[in-house]
């Protein structure tokens, strides 16, 4: 079987000089990156993490919070 060249499954991350189980999780939005929804989306991606073996402590969160012209989306952006 072929293994496709986009796929990253079986890839490790060495975490602190350590193999335990940890995640790089990246959060992409249209507008509602802020303080508030930032924390409550990390609870609750470490809650579900958890239930995985993936303590909070090793779980890195990005927030990346694009314009609307920057996103495409069947044929056009969502600003027009």
């Amino acid at each position: 079987m072929s293994r496709s060249s986009s796929r990253t499954d079986g890839q490790d991350i060495i975490w602190g000089g350590s193999a335990d189980p940890c995640a790089l999780c990246k959060v992409i939005s249209l507008g509602s990156i802020n303080l508030e929804n930032n924390k409550a989306l990390t609870v609750e991606v470490s809650k579900l993490l958890d239930e995985f073996g993936v303590p909070a402590n090793r779980i890195y969160v990005n927030f990346f919070d694009l314009e609307r012209q920057n996103v495409g989306y069947n044929g056009a952006t969502f600003a027009g």
